[in-house]
C-alpha cells in the first residue's frame, strides 16, 4: 500500500471531490449510465486513482482478483453469480414451484418475515455473496408487482448487509475488522462482532424483516392458477451479468483506493458522532475500504460500533454500496433510480434509529 502525503493537496482534493460528484449524480441524469453502472463505475474508479497518483502493479492485480477470490479461497462474487445463475436457469421451473409452494405453506405473511430474517441471518455464515443470489432469484419469481419486488429485495438487502457483519465469513468488512483488532487490546476473533455487535444487528435484521412481511406480505398474490411467468434471461445474459458483476467489483476496489487520501486527511480526524453520518459515503463507495482506513486497535469499542453501524445501514442506499445490492440489481434490472427511491428514505431512517441508540440513549 502506497503511503499518502501527511496534509491535503489540494488537486487530488478537487479532483476526488469532482469524481464523487459524478459518481453520485450522473447515474441519476443518464438512463445510458444507469443501465450501465458496472463499466461507468470501473472508469471511475481508474479516474480516482489517476487522481490519487496510487497507481501500482500490486493494485491492478487486487482489483483483478476481488471479484474472483475471497481471502485466499479461490471462489469470489463473480463464481457465485455465474453458478448460480446457471442453476436457476436451467432449474428455474421447480425452484418457482417451490418457491410459490412455501408461499401458499406459510401465508405471504411469514413467508417474506422468514426469507428475509433466513438469509440475513445465514448471510453471516453462508456468504452474504451466496445469500443474495438466491434471495434475488427468489425474489423475481414472485407473484408481485414489479415495484413490490423491488422494495422487497431493497429491504432484504438491507438485512443481509447487517447480518453479514455477524462473523468474518459473511462479508470483506467483518473480515478486515476482525484482522486490524486481532492484536491487544482486543484479540479479536472469529465471534468478536458477534459478541460485541450482534446486539445492534440481530434486532435490526428481525425488524426489516417485520416491516416488509407487514408492508409488503399481502402484495404477494395468493391465486393459485398464477403461473411462474417464463424465464426471461438467456444462457449469454446469465453470462454477461456475472462479467459486469466483474467489473463493478474490480471498480469498487480501484474507487476505494483512490478515495484514500480523503478517507486519511479528513474522516480519521472527526468525532465518532460526526462520522457516523458522514460513513453515509459508503453508500457509493466500498465499505471494506473505509473499515480498514477508519479501524484502528487504538480506538475505543464504542467508536468502533458506530463506524461499522454506521457502514453497515448506508451501504444498502444505493446499488453501489453493497455486494447484495449489486447482485440484486443486476439479476432484478433495477436503476439506480428506482433503487434510491426506496434505500434512500429506509436508510436514513434506520440510520437516525440507531443514532439514538448509541450516542444519546
Amino acid at each position: 500500500m502506497m503511503p499518502i502525503p501527511p496534509n491535503p493537496v489540494a488537486a487530488t482534493v478537487l479532483g476526488l471531490a469532482a469524481i464523487a460528484a459524478l459518481a453520485l449524480v450522473l447515474p441519476f441524469l443518464s438512463k445510458t449510465i444507469e443501465e450501465n453502472l458496472e463499466p461507468f463505475f470501473l472508469v471511475l474508479g481508474a479516474a480516482a486513482v489517476t487522481v490519487s497518483g496510487l497507481w501500482r502493479p500490486s493494485l491492478i492485480v487486487e482489483a483483478l482478483k476481488a471479484p474472483v477470490m475471497i481471502g485466499a479461497l479461490p471462489v469470489g462474487i463473480f463464481q457465485v453469480v455465474l453458478v448460480v445463475g446457471l442453476l436457476i436457469h436451467y432449474f428455474n421451473r421447480p425452484f418457482c414451484r417451490a418457491v410459490l409452494s412455501f408461499v401458499h405453506r406459510l401465508g405471504p405473511r411469514m413467508f417474506v418475515f422468514s426469507l428475509i430474517a433466513v438469509f440475513g441471518l445465514l448471510s453471516s455464515v453462508m456468504s452474504v455473496i451466496l445469500a443474495a443470489c438466491l434471495l434475488s432469484e427468489i425474489v423475481a419469481g414472485l407473484p408481485m408487482a414489479k415495484a413490490d419486488k423491488v422494495r422487497l429485495i431493497v429491504v432484504a438487502c438491507f438485512a443481509a448487509g447487517l447480518g453479514a457483519c455477524l462473523t468474518p465469513l459473511g462479508e470483506p468488512l467483518s473480515t478486515i475488522l476482525v484482522a486490524k483488532l486481532a492484536g491487544a487490546p482486543y484479540h479479536a476473533g472469529f465471534f468478536f462482532p458477534f459478541r460485541h455487535f450482534g446486539l445492534y444487528l440481530v434486532p435490526g435484521v428481525f425488524a426489516f424483516a417485520l416491516a416488509a412481511a407487514v408492508k409488503l406480505g399481502p402484495r404477494i398474490s395468493m391465486n393459485r392458477d398464477e403461473h411462474v411467468v417464463e424465464y426471461p434471461e438467456s444462457l449469454m445474459a446469465v453470462v454477461f451479468r456475472s462479467v459486469k458483476v466483474f467489473a463493478f467489483i474490480a471498480g469498487l476496489v480501484l474507487l476505494g483506493e483512490g478515495f484514500r487520501p480523503l478517507i486519511v486527511w479528513y474522516f480519521t480526524r472527526i468525532s465518532p458522532g460526526a462520522l457516523y453520518w458522514l460513513n453515509m459515503v459508503s453508500a457509493v463507495l466500498d465499505n471494506a475500504t473505509l473499515t480498514a482506513i477508519e479501524v484502528g486497535p487504538a480506538m475505543t469499542l464504542p467508536q468502533i460500533t458506530g463506524i461499522v453501524m454506521g457502514l453497515s445501514i448506508a451501504g444498502g442506499m444505493l446499488i453501489p454500496g453493497n455486494i447484495p445490492n449489486i447482485v440484486a440489481a443486476g439479476r432484478m434490472k433495477i436503476g439506480m433510480k428506482a433503487w434510491a427511491r426506496v434505500g434512500i428514505p429506509i436508510g436514513l431512517a434506520a440510520m437516525a434509529v440507531y443514532f439514538i441508540v448509541l450516542y444519546i440513549l
